[in-house]
């Protein structure tokens, strides 16, 4: 696997944070998914398709946390953002509406960012984010988060991520998101 700039393996607890080929373990990232987000064998068939479509896009990068014996526990992935993919079309109007749609322009998107339950609490996520956003050209960094107080909503506040838009509805999406962003280097502890 190629070396990605700003990001060297790093150790969290019993896990190494370092660049991840999803498209060649996305089956492994998508059972973090299910577990972690509550999937279905559907969506994830769904979203499969939508993992290795994002990962053909200019600048897309994903890092993963691996225990020691190669199990994949954690990933997260994402790319500089770009106003005609789907995500932006949808947030747009939302953004849009509280004057922050210049946060389209200049971001790495956080796509997804999943932990093993087994393995939450432990400072993987905040490993994952931190590192990928990390090696970003852009000056700040946006993602969606299901809109209500969670430990993701908690962990990205602690990192500088604002609202920027609430009450966000996605088609066919049974809960509503909040668009979040925050200036980089995100805040350390």
């Amino acid at each position: 696997m190629p070396h990605i700039p700003g990001h060297a393996p790093r150790r969290t607890d019993d896990v190494v944070i370092g660049p991840l080929d999803l498209p060649a373990r996305v089956d492994e990232a998508l059972a973090v998914q299910a577990l972690a987000f509550g999937l279905g064998a559907d969506e994830v068939a769904v979203r499969r398709q939508i993992v290795l479509r994002h990962m053909t896009y200019p600048g897309a990068r994903a890092l993963g946390a691996t225990t020691s014996e190669g199990r994949l526990v954690g990933f997260v992935y994402g790319m500089p953002n770009d106003r005609t993919h789907w995500w932006s079309t949808v947030v747009e109007p939302y953004l849009r509406a509280r004057g922050h749609d210049d946060w389209l322009d200049g971001s790495f998107v956080i796509t997804e960012l999943h932990v093993h339950p087994r393995h939450q609490n432990r400072g993987i996520g905040r490993a994952l984010i931190t590192s990928i956003t990390d090696g970003a050209a852009e000056p700040r960094s946006i993602l969606s988060a299901i809109d209500t107080d969670s430990p993701a909503r908690g962990l990205y506040h602690s990192l500088g991520y604002e609202d920027l838009a609430r009450q966000v509805l996605f088609p066919s999406a049974p809960m509503p998101y909040a668009v979040m962003g925050a200036p980089l280097p995100l805040r350390r502890r």
